[in-house]
């Protein structure tokens, strides 16, 4: 690599996401006069193999010793851009991103300003890229087991595949036995098949599997460490046990919406409310529900409700389609008119979302059965009599309905559970705006967190089926099984590092670190960066307040050669409505 920079810089149309505001023709044509830029080029999508070879073929021919892709968020391909210039035989952190999709393109219309805002980007990228450095990664051993947080069936399920390979694993469930929410199913949809033999067969091999250690009745107090040397520590029956890792996969499940907090719908209050949950457990059960002559199944109780949350100041936290209510709802339906097949079944329903394989047909034969689906918002429930009436909105004839009611069932939505807070910052995991837990990235990395190690499975993560629970055990399980069968991981270098001379051992920053990166050390008296648990988010060095702290590959020189390149813009003639806005 020679000493002076030498840019490639390559604008990415992604399709028409980006060329449909962007003139990237212009672009291009700005970046290849820019300082040290030796060639631009643009191509329909960067991301794709020939995009990749062009990358690989300009820095052989031209000799480049840095690269700047403007495309998409950094979050989605700065891992293949960076594995690219790595296989052409450039360091992978002389690599920078423009983010000119979701920043520019996606944000603003297509005209003079959008393409300006590109090319303000890219040359800010271009003098951050002129004074990269390289970086070394690091490698470090991996404790070849893993520990799995929750025993419902996406925790056995995970557990199960890891031992299966050969791993031990050890699996913390809070309650006294597995299963969770499923273990009190009565029947599966769409196939109807029990569920009690498909949970019953997996706390089978759970407990009798050699490479499994179940800890019941425990919880996880402590983690420590970072990816491949985790020390989980866990309490049970007053006794504090150390459990070292390698990975770690978190599958804490849910709760269901409480229909208290909906009072207009007589939960708590008559006998003949109930949740499907609860119906569940009467069928599972083998109750006999006393010849009825009319049941009546309300949609969407917690989900999809713009109300709930509203009036205390805080946030609409259920918004969100709960996935699952609308099937399971079909499938009680389905089980009433087996059981009873003169009574009314009716369910009011904002639309129904019928997206499994099978969902559809298996919804249409409950109409089939006889079960009137009537598009409507329930308002109230009131008794008359023994019965109950549910008094409606019919949105279809728009007018007011009344249905009287032996039985009345809520399809109360899932939530995240009460403790999901405190098992985030137990885990250092970062939550959405519903409070479920974040994966890394909803396509590419849908399993992973934002702490290298820890991984997701199941209804923490988001509402789903049991069929889908169950895809995601395994695929958090063989996203675990990557690091710890190579018995090796690398460690990301763009983590922050201290100027010693500069520290006070104040400990500011350790106080902000959410993934406690930082100590100070007992003997110099200055603040240490363990770099295997630094992820490089900068927190430490804004609170630092001797500034004695700074991240690689964000450095001070590479930040203000950015706002410099910013500042010094001279922006090209434009419309005078342009200039308005």
């Amino acid at each position: 690599m020679t000493n002076s920079p030498r840019v490639g810089v390559y604008i990415c149309h992604c399709g028409i996401n980006i060329a449909a505001t962007v003139d990237v023709h212009a672009v291009t044509d700005y970046a290849a006069r820019l300082p040290n830029v030796v060639i631009a080029r643009n191509y329909t999508y960067m991301c794709s193999d020939p995009g990749q070879a062009l990358i690989k073929n300009d820095i052989a021919e031209h000799n480049l010793n840095r690269i700047v892709v403007a495309s998409c968020s950094p979050r989605m391909h700065e891992p293949t851009f960076r594995a690219v210039i790595e296989e052409a035989g450039l360091n992978p952190y002389c690599l920078d991103m423009a983010n000119i999709r979701e920043q520019c393109s996606w944000v603003h219309p297509a005209g003079t300003m959008t393409t300006e805002k590109a090319m303000q980007l890219v040359e800010s990228a271009v003098a951050k890229a002129t004074r990269l450095e390289p970086l070394q990664t690091r490698q470090v051993s991996i404790t070849p087991s893993a520990v799995v947080v929750g025993g419902g069936i996406s925790g056995m399920q995970s557990a199960l595949d890891l031992a299966d390979a050969g791993f031990d694993v050890t699996i913390v469930e809070h309650a006294a036995q597995l299963g969770g929410h499923a273990a009190q199913f009565y029947k599966t949809f769409p196939t109807l098949e029990p569920a009690g033999l498909l949970v019953h067969e997996l706390i089978d091999r759970v407990t009798t599997h050699p490479h499994i250690n179940l800890m019941s009745e425990a919880e996880v107090t402590d983690v420590s460490g970072y990816v491949g040397n985790f020390n989980v520590r866990v309490k049970r029956n007053e006794e504090m046990t150390n459990v070292p890792a390698g990975a770690i996969i978190v599958a804490t499940g849910f709760e269901t919406f409480d229909p208290h907090r909906k009072p207009e719908l007589g939960y708590g209050k008559y006998p003949q409310v109930m949740t499907t949950l609860e119906f569940e457990q009467v069928f599972n059960r083998q109750s006999q529900i006393v010849n009825p002559k009319s049941i009546v199944f309300i949609q969407c109780v917690g989900s999809r409700d713009q109300a709930i949350g509203c009036g205390d100041g805080k946030p609409q936290t259920n918004a969100y389609c709960s996935r699952v209510c609308c099937m399971v709802t079909a499938k009680q339906a389905r089980l009433v008119r087996e059981q009873f097949p003169n009574a009314d079944v009716t369910v009011f329903y904002m639309d129904v979302r019928a997206f499994g394989k099978g969902f559809e047909e298996f919804y249409d034969q409950a109409r089939e059965d006889g079960v009137m689906y009537r598009r409507g918002n329930p308002s109230e429930i009131l008794k008359r009599g023994e019965r109950v009436v549910v008094r409606a909105e019919d949105t279809l004839l728009g007018e007011q309905v009344e249905v009287e009611a032996d039985l009345v069932v809520l399809a109360v939505g899932i939530k995240p559970r009460a403790n999901s807070e405190a098992v985030a910052q137990l885990f250092k995991l970062s939550r959405s705006g519903d409070g479920f837990f974040m994966e890394a990235h909803p396509k590419l990395r849908p399993v992973e967190t934002s702490m290298a190690g820890v991984f997701l499975a199941g209804c923490c993560q988001s509402p789903k089926d049991i069929a889908d629970s169950i895809s995601q055990a395994r695929a958090a399980a063989s996203a675990a099984m990557i690091p710890l069968m190579r018995g090796i991981v690398q460690v990301d270098a763009a983590t922050s590092y201290i100027d010693e001379e500069l520290c006070a051992g104040c400990g500011q920053c350790a106080a902000v670190c959410s993934f406690s990166a930082l100590s100070l050390h007992p003997v110099r008296g200055k603040m240490t960066v363990n770099a295997a648990l630094c992820q490089g988010c900068g927190s430490c060095a804004l609170a630092c307040p001797s500034k004695a702290i700074m991240v690689h590959q964000s450095t001070f020189e590479q930040v203000m050669s950015q706002v410099s390149a910013l500042a010094d813009w001279n922006r090209l003639s434009l419309p005078v409505e342009a200039e308005a806005v």
